[in-house]
């Protein structure tokens, strides 16, 4: 039985199908060869990432294909519902990287609070000889204590991000149409805390918050989430995180609250035409970068490795 790996897996997630008989390819074939590849070697699992796309045209021209498995949460990038109605299993890992997603959603909160971004770029070019204007340009920092956090999404990376927000002392606002309320359990210092939480109308998050991070899946209608009219309803130099899906901010109109000021900073781990991201919004200064890295941990990746190996091993142990 073998399992393309074909955007790769953990060490752990290969050991564990290798010792129940599973052969675990993990080269790296092109989306354009994927249907030859797979007939040519009778796969009978395609596991990918963001990078492949599993379509129509994959799951009706490799009969051989059982599974079909996503390393993540989002599964935009497979025809799901056409697979289903095809008999074939789809499976991902919906909690695996709920923690490693969070914590960079945190690392770009302080970066855009105290411009450690803009301050890696300009230090190495110009510290030794522009020290001072440096030091004046980015001496007008904020504090995440005691600001308000829109989290746009309350699922589990959503809550994630709520227990370490509410961790560095920030107050929280939710907005989730399909959740009314949630507990965050916090574990500090060996005491353990319940935090309820409900969530409320988008319009009281967008109009209250100082920061906002988005946690939601593109819609099916594929508008944007956050456009100009949300913008407009933010409070003035609110400052935004994207590590969810390119798309769910219209970035046009994000370029354009950053250049009026009504945001004074933004933060992104995903784009719109990913692999190849706007060169306007890569050259944006205001805007803290990171290429789309949010489950990109050694924990993270042997957890989905080991989810989806249990997942894959059980479906043949049936």
């Amino acid at each position: 039985m073998k399992v393309l790996a074909n955007d790769g897996i953990s060490k752990s997630g290969i050991t564990q199908l290798e010792k129940s008989g599973f052969k675990v390819i993990t080269d790296k074939v092109n989306q354009e060869d994927l249907i030859t590849y797979i007939n040519d070697n009778l796969i009978e699992v395609i596991l990918v990432r963001s990078a492949t796309q599993v379509r129509k045209d994959i799951i009706d021209n490799c009969p051989s294909i059982k599974i079909i498995g996503r390393g993540g949460v989002g599964m935009d990038n497979i025809d799901v519902e056409y697979a289903k109605e095809k008999g074939l299993l789809v499976i991902n890992t919906p909690a695996a990287s709920s923690q490693s997603v969070a914590e960079l959603v945190m690392a770009h909160l302080f970066s855009i609070s105290r411009n450690v971004f803009d301050s890696n770029r300009n230090m190495p070019n110009s510290g030794a000889t522009n020290f001072k204007v440096l030091k004046k340009k980015y001496a007008k920092g904020v504090e995440l204590r005691g600001k308000t956090l829109g989290i746009i999404g309350f699922g589990r990376i959503g809550q994630f991000t709520a227990k370490y927000a509410l961790g560095s002392g920030m107050k929280i606002l939710a907005y989730d149409p399909f959740i009314d309320n949630a507990t965050i359990n916090l574990e500090i210092a060996n005491q353990k805390l319940k935090v309820s939480i409900s969530t409320g109308k988008l319009e009281d998050l967008l109009e209250n918050s100082d920061f906002i991070s988005l946690h939601v899946p593109m819609p099916k209608d594929g508008k944007a989430v956050i456009g100009s009219d949300e913008f407009k309803s933010m409070k003035e130099d609110v400052r935004i995180v994207n590590a969810s899906r390119g798309g769910v901010i219209d970035e046009s109109a994000l370029i354009e609250a950053l250049e009026g000021g009504k945001v004074s900073f933004a933060a992104l781990d995903v784009f719109v035409g990913e692999p190849s991201p706007s060169i306007e919004i890569l050259n944006n200064d205001k805007i803290s970068l990171t290429p789309h890295i949010g489950a990109a941990t050694t924990e993270a990746q042997d957890r989905i490795g080991t989810e989806l190996a249990e997942k894959i091993i059980n479906f043949y142990n049936q």
